[in-house]
């Protein structure tokens, strides 16, 4: 009994294919329905308390480029340098409210919402009517 070392042997990867192709269906068929879901009770700190405490601040821009901060008037033309000197006195923590007139230029809303970004502000939002 000879042996040919010269034949290669040849493995059948077909069933092993076809297992994973019948997984891989089954898998994709079940992970949608599969939820976990984890019960949390989330400790009451005094976070709420703290951002409650802080003032947001209002900015309106009507359509004839007046600035109105928290009932101070402002001049459009140097609204950047005196809105940077005001808020010096204000927390930079605090939530800023942006509303402006429909009629405005996208440019000129943007330079206000720079300047107020220049002043140090974070947390600046742009109020929509809906």
């Amino acid at each position: 009994m000879s042996f040919d070392w010269d034949e290669k042997p040849e493995l059948n990867i077909t069933p092993l294919v076809d297992v994973m192709l019948v997984l891989l269906a089954i898998l994709m068929v079940i992970a949608p329905n599969i939820v976990y879901e984890e019960l949390i009770r989330l400790p009451q700190g005094s976070a709420q308390k703290q951002s409650m405490q802080k003032k947001p601040i209002d900015i309106s821009i009507n359509a004839k480029k007046e600035i109105k901060v928290n009932n101070n008037h402002f001049d459009f033309v140097s609204f950047g340098d005196n809105f940077f000197s005001y808020a010096q006195q204000l927390d930079k923590q605090s939530s800023v409210m942006i509303r402006a007139d429909k009629n405005l230029e996208y440019g000129m809303v943007m330079t206000i919402l720079a300047s107020v970004k220049r002043a140090g502000f974070s947390e600046v939002s742009l109020a929509t009517d809906g």
